[in-house]
């Protein structure tokens, strides 16, 4: 018997749904080898169906929790689906943790199936079995340098859904039938990022999940001719809620790339027509757009800077309701056709209808660039705990400084502090183990505390200020948030990551993490020679570079009232790459900043103590590095430090 989609309150029943309604439509399509592979819906839930009577035959029961890791691929989501049929959790983990980051979430969660990609992710997980008994079954996807691994937990993809295949054929799926979920089950646990402390691990149901799933829809009218992408982490709710709950609940085909390597070319061919992506990502984009411009020089460079201040200025008339010049409008047409276009189709950017940036705070001129280069961009504000959607812009009410009106069924206040308060059907049920922290975190009217700090202004529209716990002020009362200046200045084409300092002391300080990339064409064009990011970073000419353009940002901040006091005033180039891999980093690129602090505590002493150099111990040696002063503009003065 069908499933009607208004009954289908569970990622089972959606997929039942699909299979009967869209069956030769497209669910998932994988590049492999240089080939598009594709399988319908039909083909998702038959293999779907195979994989759960096999897991249920190998111990998995409702409840219990199943990992997955490894890159965006369709067998990782069939799998998915498979876990959910029998009513299990999905727990994705995030495909660059190492093995000791795996140990505490497993053995939290009790996990007794993981679905591997590859000899990589299986080394990990056999490297923690000691620790993690609970582990029963390993499924690896590539068998590649798999040949001799013996071990009892470990199965083969191909030999799992054989065997699931035969219990079919032999009536042995009667215990797996979807119509035995429930809206309220548990479907997914996510591990947050830990940006400020511990990762905890959040509960989300079908039914949070699919309600804010339906309001995205309905806000952006998507349809099952929508095209969307799964290159994020996994591990991470946006990529999950893009690539596995928003088709669940549309009925869209997801492509997957064929590597990181190869993202910009398969998304060229894909086409994508709805997108999720991620500060870090844009500011990778925007680089990558400055260094192509750059190199480009004479006519093309001036006329790409004349169209992109003419769009620029375009966009920020529409918004403010005022007519559009004939001239602009001559101007933005020509550049569209002769820059935009072409680079909007360079970076696979040329069907996208709607695009979200999320999972983190974007810079006002970052989003005014990709929308000057006519890609429509805007911002979504949410968190796991939230069901990610929390608020949302939308067309024809984007605004930079944003992140849009409350999205439909979603409640707002805040506190005497401004911290954010929402209360949502996409509300997770709890902190796995942890009743506590989830009483702590939502209060019993269900409130939920988000630790951010913001405020509705009187066009209706959130705006975010930071982190509650990042707020502080200057030593002369001034207000301080590190992410407002830390976004302006990774717009800095040649700065990748930056970390201000200022709460509590005399003036802003800030640690430079600089484009590798970037900066070493710069110097190439210069004729500077280098040897590696260490020498890159200690060179006079490239202070002298940044030095500059963080210049140019205090100017800016100094027309700003309630940030000219938070002008940087000295800065040091870290040696090394600030990485997830060290733990300065979470895995979806956010800044620890407790971590990076005390591990380069003697560099922010060294700051502000007057100092211009100080020596600090790396591996193989000592070095000495540099510390800089950076001109700082007086109040009201325009661009004068420029």
């Amino acid at each position: 018997m069908g499933i009607e989609k208004a009954e289908a309150d569970t990622f089972p029943k959606l997929l039942l749904h699909h299979s009967k309604q869209r069956g030769e439509r497209p669910a998932l399509r994988e590049k492999k080898r240089g080939i598009w592979r594709t399988v319908t819906w039909r083909e998702l839930a038959d293999e779907a169906a195979a994989l759960a009577a096999a897991l249920h035959a190998r111990g998995l029961q409702r409840g219990g929790h199943v990992a997955f890791i490894g890159d965006n691929r369709p067998r990782l989501y069939t799998a998915m689906c498979a876990a959910h049929r029998l009513g299990a959790i999905a727990v994705p983990f995030y495909q660059d943790a190492t093995s000791d980051e795996l140990v505490s979430p497993v053995q939290s969660a009790g996990i007794t199936h993981v679905f591997a990609e590859n000899q990589e992710q299986v080394d990990k997980l056999l490297e923690i079995l000691p620790r993690c008994p609970t582990v029963r079954c390993i499924v690896y996807d590539k068998d590649r340098g798999m040949r001799h691994y013996n071990q009892p937990e470990l199965l083969s993809y191909d030999a799992l859904l054989q065997q699931g295949r035969e219990l079919v054929a032999a009536g042995g799926a009667t215990q797996t039938e979807p119509a035995a979920s429930n809206r309220d089950d548990a479907a997914f646990l996510f591990f947050t990022s830990g940006t400020t402390g511990p990762a905890k691990g959040v509960v989300l149901s079908h039914g949070a999940l699919i309600d804010r799933a339906r309001v995205a829809a309905a806000t952006e009218r998507l349809t099952d001719t929508d095209v969307a992408m799964a290159y994020l982490p996994p591990g991470w709710i946006g990529q999950n809620f893009f690539s596995y709950v928003q088709p669940m609940v549309v009925g869209y085909c997801v492509c997957c790339p064929e590597s990181s390597e190869t993202m910009l070319a398969d998304m060229r061919e894909m086409g994508p027509t709805y997108f999720l992506t991620t500060p870090r990502v844009l500011e990778a984009l925007f680089t990558q757009v400055s260094m192509r411009m750059e190199d480009a020089g004479g006519f093309n460079q001036r006329l790409y800077r004349a169209g992109m201040t003419a769009a620029q200025r375009v966009s920020a008339r529409k918004q403010a309701g005022e007519s559009v010049s004939l001239g602009d409008r001559l101007i933005t047409a020509v550049c569209d056709f002769l820059i935009f276009g072409p680079l909007r189709d360079v970076l696979g950017m040329s069907k996208i209808r709607t695009a979200f940036t999320a999972g983190d705070a974007t810079a006002p001129a970052l989003m005014s660039f990709f929308r000057a280069l006519g890609v429509n961009l805007k911002q979504l504000y949410g968190s796991t705990e939230t069901g990610f959607f929390v608020a949302m812009q939308r067309d024809g009410e984007v605004k930079p400084d944003t992140v849009g009106p409350a999205a439909d069924g979603v409640e707002l206040k805040f506190t005497e502090q401004r911290e954010i308060l929402v209360r949502s059907p996409g509300l997770f049920k709890a902190y796995h183990g942890d009743p506590q922290t989830t009483t702590q975190a939502r209060n019993a009217e269900g409130w939920f505390h988000t630790g951010d700090a913001g405020y509705l202004g009187d066009d209706g529209h959130l705006r975010i200020i930071d982190r509650m716990k990042y707020i502080g002020t200057l030593k002369d009362g001034s207000a301080f948030a590190p992410k407002l200046l830390e976004n302006r200045l990774k717009f800095i084409p040649y700065i990748k990551e930056a970390v201000a300092f200022g709460d509590g002391r005399a003036m802003v300080c800030a640690l430079i993490d600089i484009d590798m990339a970037s900066v070493g064409r710069w110097a190439d064009r210069k004729s500077i020679s280098y040897t590696g990011h260490a020498d890159l970073a200690s060179l006079d000419e490239v202070y002298g570079l940044i030095a500059d353009a963080i210049a140019s940002v205090n100017a800016e901040l100094a027309e700003e009232p309630a940030l000219a006091r938070s002008q940087i005033h000295r800065f040091v180039i870290l040696h090394g790459e600030l990485s997830a891999d060290d733990g300065v980093l979470t895995r979806t690129g956010k800044l620890r900043r407790g971590v990076i602090a005390e591990r380069h505590r003697a560099l922010v002493d060294a700051m502000y103590d007057g100092g211009s150099q100080v020596s600090i111990v790396i591996e193989g040696g000592q070095a000495d590095i540099r510390i800089s002063d950076v001109r700082v503009a007086a109040s009201g003065q325009i661009r004068s430090a420029a």
